[in-house]
């Protein structure tokens, strides 16, 4: 047995119940119907009156259909809503093309009302109509490389047709052709190369471009020989083309190509070279994105030096929507390019062309037989929370994922189907998708609604007996009048509402009495446990039955559980009473329990916080006593520090002490300095009790000399006084030294200085020289 029939067998296996998945009502909060058929799929409420007990949460109502049933209620009586559909149109399958709009695929609109995570199925059959219309369109590369295929393709018109006659009697061809953008790199911009981009010797090469519309639909074989003939090569220099840019106009320009309403819409690109693609286009500095819209004028592609390259996902996105199934006709060189192009375009084949494409008639049959003989159905945009799944029913099943149905080797007038499961998560508003076989343009309009709300069909009037007869029935629950709660509405609450009676039932905005009793008028009242006793309480959280067992005996048979704990027999101890009431193992070396810091538990010390095991006689985790205990030795020993006023009742129940002129019990040396800078040696040994010491404390204290203020001042005031004098005559000797460097500038300029010698006109000399006559000179 081969794998296949293997994993056929698991799938039927699982189909049909061996893999079947458990009902279960996963529940949380419920509340009332809605809630329930809110929580699962598998949820039902019990609206039967009297199907809870007093007390008991409405919650119970809500389970799954076997259990409910378990606990008494009738099938009549369950709410359980299901899946409804409803066909709102189904046209018959056509047998063949007349002329008229064919139905391929039936039905055509389904309204489905769902109840959350509920699958439910249904079917879609599909016949391909003998002799439905084809509309092949021919895009054609006309760089320089393909000139010898643009030669043949120039006589194929009657070969084309004689084979698309074969397939259908309403065949029609159109043509158009492609190179690349205009601009550099693409493209040699040089004035006379842009008008005749080919080689000079050739006389026959048309002027550079990036996609042009050349023949729209037609069925006239003539008109397609003239116009192909009238094409000639062209050229551009990078080796990549604007493929992508010419398929995506041919796509959406619906009415400019001539692609008809009903019919196998067709593009055959015939190309040698690879592609550009989205982001190519910042190469010649194109930022704008490719708008996935039609820009033809004239027959020409207007917007291709402005907009960059379609991305692979725009084009097998438009092609799907507009119903385009593209045929590659490339050389060996790229056909590997183009078999992972393929790949990510839905219905697409890829076909080698020989070197001058002889064979592209026959490429194009073989690639169409593929595509027409395989069928895969699909959906559009999902709506939020919304799961679609396909099974397809032929006898060539392809398995391409849960998201897709593929039938194989489907043959003309062949009626298949596919079960389609969808699935709604939560609970949402009216919401369609379309369902559609990729390729054509039947479709199927899904409607879905969810199934949220349950229909109880509810007695009528506002006082009902089993509400005693001050409420209304709803889905088997009591809703009650103004003034009155409870679960049969029978308590009345004057000014009092319902929500504040519960809260008098609740610990800790918890459940109405721990869930084990009913509130009845805001006090609560305690069911019977299991084995026969009363839960207690105020809040009923007390049971009698679940304390901690030792040996499987509950308190270890040693005593009474009261309220979640044990409460031992005389003689016995331990949080299960597992223990003999003994403190032998507690013992210290002065007779004492534990030291008095802890409690003796099954012949075991439980020390007080802090302290160590086995007797609790050391705390490593405790402040340092030398610290603590300090202010009391102070005010015990010497009198003196903050206690002193106060020491007696301070201390003296803490501390006992002595006086001692030498230190002599083993315990740490205490070194402190006391409230007046003297230094106290101590020693402290801890006794019975967690703070109870005795202390020994040295007589004398060490006290520092106390400072020589009068030295202190006097040698301040002379330090004061020797700076003053330092800092004057710093100022002297600096005003000194700037008063020499003023009078040696002076001297210098004085030196330098130089006295015209002239007589001032106005000058008199104030000596006068008289001559004594008589003078002789003797």
């Amino acid at each position: 047995m081969d794998w296949c029939v293997l994993s056929l067998l698991l799938l039927l296996m699982g189909k049909h119940g061996l893999c079947q998945q458990e009902e279960v009502c996963s529940k949380s909060v419920i509340n009332s119907c809605d809630d329930c058929i809110r929580s699962g799929p598998f949820c039902s409420w019990c609206k039967q009156l009297n199907f809870t007990k007093a007390g008991e949460q409405e919650a119970v109502r809500c389970d799954t259909q076997a259990k409910l049933m378990a606990r008494g209620c009738k099938r009549e009586e369950m709410i359980s809503p299901q899946n409804n559909q409803e066909i709102k149109q189904q046209e018959p399958l056509s047998q063949s093309f007349d002329n008229e709009e064919p139905v391929q695929m039936t039905p055509q609109k389904i309204n489905l009302k769902l109840r959350p995570g509920l699958p439910h199925k249904f079917s879609v059959s599909f016949k391909r109509a003998e002799g439905y219309p084809v509309d092949l369109y021919y895009l054609m590369d006309l760089s320089y490389s393909m000139k010898d295929d643009l030669a043949n393709v120039k006589d194929l018109g009657q070969d084309l047709f004689a084979a698309l006659n074969k397939i259908t009697k309403h065949a029609q061809i159109g043509f158009g052709a492609f190179v690349d953008k205009t601009v550099l790199p693409y493209t040699n911009t040089n004035k006379e190369k842009l008008e005749k981009p080919c080689d000079e010797n050739d006389q026959h090469c048309q002027a550079a471009f990036g996609y042009r519309h050349v023949l729209k639909m037609t069925s006239s074989q003539d008109k397609f020989k003239q116009e192909v003939a009238k094409q000639f090569i062209s050229g551009n220099l990078d080796s990549p083309e604007g493929s992508l840019d010419a398929m995506m106009q041919a796509a959406v320009c619906g009415d400019k190509i001539g692609w008809r309403n009903s019919s196998t819409r067709l593009i055959v690109l015939a190309t040698d070279a690879g592609f550009h693609m989205a982001g190519d286009g910042k190469l010649a500095g194109i930022l704008e994105p490719n708008d996935e819209l039609c820009h033809m004028q004239n027959n020409l592609y207007v917007k291709s030096n402005e907009m960059d390259y379609p991305s692979v996902g725009q084009l097998a996105m438009q092609l799907e929507k507009n119903n385009v199934q593209p045929i590659f006709a490339v050389t060996e060189n790229v056909k590997n390019i183009y078999t992972e192009l393929s790949k990510m375009i839905p219905k697409s084949e890829v076909g080698v062309l020989s070197s001058d494409s002889k064979n592209v008639v026959q490429l194009i049959e073989n690639a169409y037989n593929k595509l027409s003989s395989k069928v895969t159905v699909t959906h559009d945009m999902l709506p939020d929370n919304v799961r679609v799944e396909y099974m397809p029913r032929c006898a060539h099943p392809v398995l391409e994922g849960p998201n897709k149905g593929v039938c194989d080797q489907v043959h003309v007038g062949q009626e298949i189907s596919f079960e389609i499961t969808v699935t709604v998560d939560k609970c949402m508003e009216e919401k369609s998708f379309i369902i559609s076989p990729l390729g054509i343009k039947d479709k199927l309009t899904v409607t879905i609604s969810t199934n949220c709300e349950c229909q109880c069909n509810d007695p009528e009037g506002s006082n009902h007996p089993h509400c005693n007869n001050t409420g209304s029935i709803t889905c088997g629950i009591c809703s009650c009048n103004q003034g009155f709660v409870g679960q049969f509405c029978n308590c009345a609450v004057g000014d009092k509402d319902e929500g504040s009676l519960r809260a008098s039932c609740q610990r800790q905005n918890g459940t109405d009495c721990e869930g084990r009793g009913d509130c009845v008028c805001g006090r609560c009242q305690c069911h019977t446990t299991e084995q026969g006793s009363s839960y207690h309480g105020k809040y009923c959280e007390c049971d009698d039955e679940h304390c901690e067992k030792f040996q499987n005996k509950l308190c270890a048979g040693h005593g009474k559980c009261r309220c979640g704990k044990c409460k031992c027999d005389t003689g016995y101890e331990g949080s299960a009473c597992q223990c003999q009431a003994s403190v032998e193992g507690c013992r210290t070396p002065n007779n004492s329990v534990c030291y008095g810091r802890g409690t003796c538990t099954c012949n075991l010390c439980e020390c007080i916080e802090g302290y160590q095991r086995p007797h609790c006689q050391k705390c490593l985790g405790c402040p340092d006593p030398c610290q603590t205990k300090l202010k009391c030795i102070e005010c015990l020993g010497f009198g003196l520090g903050l206690l002193k006023e106060d020491c007696n009742k301070a201390c003296n129940k803490s501390i006992s002490y002595q006086m001692v002129e030498n230190l002599n019990l083993p315990s740490k040396e205490c070194h402190q300095k006391d409230s007046e800078g003297c230094w106290i040696k101590f020693k402290l040994e801890q006794l019975v009790g967690e703070d109870n010491y005795f202390a020994e404390i040295m007589k004398k204290r060490e006290c520092p000399e106390p400072p020589n203020v009068i030295a202190i001042i006097g040698g301040s005031l002379a330090a004061v006084a020797v700076i003053g004098i330092l800092l004057l005559m710093l100022v002297k000797l600096l005003i000194h030294m700037k008063d020499l460097k003023e009078f040696k500038k002076f001297e210098n300029e004085k030196k330098k200085s130089k006295w015209a010698n002239a007589d001032n006109p106005l000058f008199q000399n104030p000596t006068t020289t008289v001559a004594n006559p008589l003078f002789t000179g003797e």
